[in-house]
């Protein structure tokens, strides 16, 4: 036990008047029992006012989940005195263990919050033996306690998206700092109450929605009324994905289409979708044989990599010109998905 006892009192930061009493393995459980406990006598200083030599009052007992130890199941169990001081009465000691009325010790809430970066906390919580909402409530904890301290005074450049919670239509609302590439704000939904919630929510982090110069976004018409209402000095951008994301629509619908039609089509999808260069070798012969054909996929597709071409260009003036080429070039195309592709693109 001497070895077990010294490694544990340095991992828990366990001090005078603290001390392992005894460590009990049971191997047919794989569980080990750590007791710990005070000299009787001790004095401690008052959680509240921080004044030393407050006597013990009584005791609780508490037990708390510890991080396995060689694949056993670890548990601590300590009587947690109620000190008397005489300012502040009858308070019970915080251990340097754990924090306040959890039943984890400090080590197992560090190891829970890594394993949340990596995977599910369902799972997480299969692999920490506790239930998921216990993890949800450390987490929780964290996150709060760490954004109360966030300071948002230095904002001035935002990115609004929305993301599917899970299947269906849950969506939620993410906020970055475009910056420090770092999330400021999330919350449920998509529409413009979501751009109220993320002003509020800057404001009372020190930041100014007069001071939002940028805001990043997609074509939702929520997003931009919220944007507009809410930062009035911004300058709304269009990023490339969603423009893009728009434009493939177009053309997987034009593909689809003329799919009736052209049997040669079927199962070409990504082949219009992707960059070339991005196709795999078998793509890559398939998409050569059908590149030269006389086909509104073809032509679709072209009017695709054209549009890509603007974000290869530096000067202003030049992409406005090249970006009214393509416009008549699309709105003449006779390609109905293509053409409310560009009136879409143009509204914006």
């Amino acid at each position: 036990m001497p070895i077990y006892k010294e490694a544990f009192e340095v991992s828990l930061g366990i001090k005078d008047p603290w001390h392992i009493k005894n460590i009990v393995l049971n191997s047919q459980l794989n569980k080990l029992d750590v007791f710990i406990d005070f000299e009787r006598g001790s004095k401690f200083s008052c959680p509240i006012c921080g004044k030393p030599g407050c006597p013990a009052y009584d005791t609780r007992k508490r037990d708390w989940h510890h991080v396995n130890f060689f694949q056993n199941e670890t548990y601590l169990h300590c009587r947690v005195p109620r000190v008397e001081c005489i300012d502040c009465g009858i308070h019970v000691i915080q251990v340097p263990w754990a924090r306040e009325q959890s039943s984890l010790t400090l080590e197992m809430e560090a190891m829970i919050l890594k394993l949340a970066e990596k995977m599910p906390v369902l799972k997480a919580s299969e692999l920490v033996g506790e239930y998921d909402t216990k993890l949800w409530r450390v987490i929780h904890h964290y996150v709060d306690e760490a954004r109360a301290k966030e300071d948002f005074s230095d904002v001035s450049k935002i990115g609004v998206d929305e993301t599917s919670r899970k299947k269906g239509h849950n969506y939620i609302t993410i906020v970055a700092d475009l910056d420090s590439s770092k999330v400021l704000f999330v919350c449920e939904g998509k529409d413009s109450s979501t751009i109220t919630k993320f002003s509020k929510d800057l404001q009372n982090h020190n930041g100014d929605p007069s001071n939002i110069q940028h805001a990043c976004c997609d074509m939702s018409p929520s997003f931009i009324s919220g944007i507009s209402e809410q930062f009035p000095n911004a300058m709304i951008t269009f990023d490339k994905f969603h423009v893009m994301k728009i434009m493939n629509e177009g053309v997987d619908e034009v593909r689809k289409q003329e799919t009736k039609k052209k049997e040669e089509l079927k199962g070409t999808k990504y082949l219009w979708l992707k960059n070339e260069e991005n196709l795999s070798k078998k793509q890559k012969e398939k998409f050569s044989k059908l590149k030269n054909r006389k086909l509104k996929t073809v032509k679709a597709y072209n009017i695709k990599k054209k549009l890509q071409e603007l974000w290869n260009l530096s000067n202003r003036e030049e992409a406005g010109q090249q970006l009214k080429k393509w416009y008549f070039w699309a709105t003449h195309s006779r390609l109905n998905p293509i053409i409310e592709v560009a009136k879409t693109i143009k509204n914006h």
